[in-house]
C-alpha cells in the first residue's frame, strides 16, 4: 500500500465497456460485503491490496487476510474521519516517513469490546468502531493493533493509492467511505505481481480491479467542478467589458476562471479563455509570471478577433 505521492497523470476521460462494467461489479462485491484485489499501476508497485468496506468487515474477514493476504491490515479512512477522532500521524508524509506518501496516524484500539487488541474479532471490532462516522475520541485507545490511513480528499483522482481507492469504493457503494486493506505477499515474502493476483483471484473467487479503471470511471461519471460565480468586468489591459466566470473543483478547491468575449446566448461562436492560475493575480495585476504571460497572450488574441 506504497503508491505514488504525487497526482496521476492525466488520462483518457473515455472509459470502455469492458472496464466499465468490471468498475460497476466491484463496487457491487464492496457493496456486499464482499473483498476485491485492488491493483496500483503497472508503472509503479504493480502490487495487489485486498480491499473491502469497513462497513462490512467481520472477524472471518480479518482472519482471511491475515491468512491468505499476509500484509499489513490497515483501515483507510477520510480526513475529517481522522480529524474526529483527534488521530495525530505518526509521520508526516515526506518528512522521514514513507517516500511514497502512505498517511499513517498512530495504532489503535477499540476502547471497549476487546481483549488483547490481535484477535481478528478484536481488529474487526476496532475497525467498526473506528469507522462509525459518529465515533469519539473517547472511542478509542492508543497504541493498539489497527494500523490507520489517512485517505486524500478527492481520492484516486488526487492520489492513485490503494488507500484512496478503497474509500472511493466504498463511498460510490453507498457506504460510509472508509475501507479495509491488505496488502497480498507471496509464499516466499515477495510481493505478488499481476500474474500471482490472477491466480490469487481465482483460487479464491475474488475480482480484480485497477486503479487506473477507478480513476477513468470516476472522471466520465462524476461532475468535478461547479460554477461559484460569475459577472461581467472590465480589463484594465484592453478597456474593454468581459464575461467572467469562477468555477470550482470538488476534489482540491481550485478555481478555473473562463473568460469569454461576446455573447454566450447568440447563434455565432465566441472566444474563451479558460485559466487555472492565480486568478487575482493574473488577471488584474501586471504578467509577470508564466501563467499571466500567458493569459495576456490569449486576452490580447481574443481582443484582435474581436
Amino acid at each position: 500500500m506504497t503508491h505514488r505521492q504525487n497526482p496521476p497523470e492525466p488520462r483518457p476521460l473515455d472509459i470502455g465497456p469492458e472496464s466499465l462494467r468490471a468498475v460497476q461489479a466491484a463496487i457491487d462485491d464492496i457493496r456486499a460485503g464482499k473483498m476485491i484485489i485492488l491493483v496500483d499501476d503497472e508503472d509503479r508497485e504493480n502490487e495487489g491490496d485486498l480491499c473491502m468496506a469497513a462497513d462490512r468487515v467481520t472477524p472471518a474477514a480479518i482472519n482471511f487476510m491475515a491468512m491468505h493476504g499476509r500484509g499489513l491490515i490497515c483501515l483507510a479512512l477520510t480526513e475529517e474521519q481522522v480529524q474526529r477522532l483527534e488521530l495525530p500521524m505518526m509521520s508526516a508524509p515526506g518528512r522521514s516517513g514513507p517516500p511514497l506518501g502512505t498517511a499513517f496516524t498512530v495504532t489503535i484500539e477499540a476502547r471497549e469490546g476487546v481483549t488483547t487488541g490481535i484477535s481478528a474479532a478484536d481488529r474487526a471490532r476496532t475497525i467498526l468502531v473506528a469507522s462509525n462516522p459518529e465515533a469519539r475520541p473517547s472511542d478509542i485507545v492508543v497504541p493498539g493493533h489497527t494500523f490507520p490511513l489517512v485517505a486524500r480528499r478527492g481520492g484516486v483522482l488526487v492520489r492513485a493509492g490503494q488507500t484512496e481507492g478503497s474509500v472511493d469504493l466504498a463511498r460510490l457503494a453507498g457506504l460510509n467511505p472508509a475501507g479495509v486493506i491488505c496488502e497480498i505477499i507471496r509464499d516466499d515474502g515477495t510481493m505478488a505481481r499481476m500474474p500471482d493476483l490472477e491466480e490469487f483471484a481465482q483460487r479464491h473467487g475474488l475480482r480484480i480491479l485497477t486503479i487506473a479503471d477507478l480513476i477513468a470511471y470516476r472522471l466520465q461519471t462524476e461532475r468535478l467542478v461547479e460554477r461559484a460565480t460569475e459577472g461581467r468586468i472590465v480589463l484594465d489591459r484592453t478597456g474593454s467589458e468581459w464575461s467572467a466566470t469562477v468555477f470550482e473543483t470538488t476534489v482540491d478547491d481550485r478555481q478555473i476562471l473562463a473568460l469569454v468575449k461576446g455573447d454566450l446566448s447568440g447563434d455565432e461562436p465566441v472566444l474563451c479563455r479558460m485559466h487555472s492560475g492565480s486568478i487575482l493575480g493574473d488577471v488584474f495585476s501586471s504578467p509577470v509570471t508564466e501563467g499571466g504571460r500567458n493569459l495576456a497572450l490569449a486576452i490580447d488574441a481574443i481582443e484582435q478577433k474581436g
